[in-house]
């Protein structure tokens, strides 16, 4: 579980002058969120490296928190496989706010920065019904697709179901074997229209990343974020999930952290951790 959307999204509340609900404080995307420089693993034949620290508990006398790094390698920008991407945005009348629907926009132009010829870029949008509006293009031809982006406006309620239907669908229309096949939904979370029940949500994105397309979740906006929905979506969709408040947080994830965002380096990763019970008379998972 490698989202850091917590942490943005508890940010907001603490600059806001608010304490955070308990169920937005989740511990391992707090962790998450920070870069413990690892050292890298040396290539592709090792792609893990593992890092284990030790120390006294703060909180408890005569406990101690273990600290386990899992520290991927690193795609050189070079080596980097092209990205086949769906944009799927929400431009629901909830998204009309500045921190919502015109932050989208900037936050694309970031990632935008990023691409080049190899790559393909699409746009589905959904309010009240869902419409591509546009086609898969290179992604430095970002005239064409700022112009794509600067027509959205908000209104109309939100057919989330039938968004993400149509964006599987252009994704799996345009899937390319050796790109990297990800669909990236930014929203507020407000799915009031179409599947609204999470758990049939989660069944039909579950279901869509046997295809192999991965998922993004992007979480704008405040009074109507819904954390439940996009938690659920994210990992059914062997996806990750962040949360964007400011031009400066999309920033780290579209340009000084596109790697971590965007590109997966294995499928299906479990780790299992085994305490020697001679050693250890109990343990807490924190997160």
């Amino acid at each position: 579980d490698v989202d850091t959307a917590t942490n943005a999204n508890v940010r907001r509340f603490l600059t806001g002058g608010q304490m955070p609900p308990n169920d937005a404080v989740r511990a391992e995307e707090l962790s998450n969120y920070f870069d413990y420089n690892y050292p890298l693993p040396a290539d592709r034949r090792t792609p893990f490296a593992t890092h284990v620290h030790v120390v006294p508990s703060p909180f408890n006398a005569g406990r101690e928190i273990v600290h386990i790094g899992i520290q991927g390698y690193d795609l050189i920008p070079a080596e980097r496989p092209p990205l086949n991407l769906t944009l799927m945005i929400d431009t629901s009348g909830s998204m009309m706010e500045p921190n919502k629907l015109p932050l989208v926009k900037q936050s694309v132009e970031v990632l935008l920065e990023q691409l080049t010829s190899r790559d393909r870029v699409s746009i589905v949008v959904y309010a009240g019904s869902a419409g591509l509006i546009l086609p898969p293009t290179p992604g430095d031809q970002r005239a064409t697709i700022s112009a794509a982006l600067n027509r959205l406006e908000a209104g109309g309620s939100t057919a989330g179901g039938e968004g993400l239907a149509l964006a599987y669908a252009t994704a799996r229309q345009n899937f390319n074997a050796n790109s990297v096949n990800r669909v990236i939904l930014a929203s507020d979370g407000d799915f009031n229209v179409g599947i609204a029940d999470p758990e049939r949500l989660e069944d039909f994105v579950a279901e869509q990343r046997e295809t192999g397309i991965y998922l993004t979740i992007l979480g704008f906006g405040g009074q109507n974020y819904n954390e439940v929905m996009t938690q659920t979506l994210s990992q059914a969709g062997n996806g990750t999930a962040a949360y964007i408040d400011t031009l400066r947080e999309a920033n780290k994830v579209f340009s000084q952290e596109i790697s971590r965002s965007l590109l997966p380096i294995a499928d299906d990763v479990k780790i299992q951790v085994e305490f020697n019970p001679r050693q250890e008379a109990e343990y807490r998972l924190i997160g």
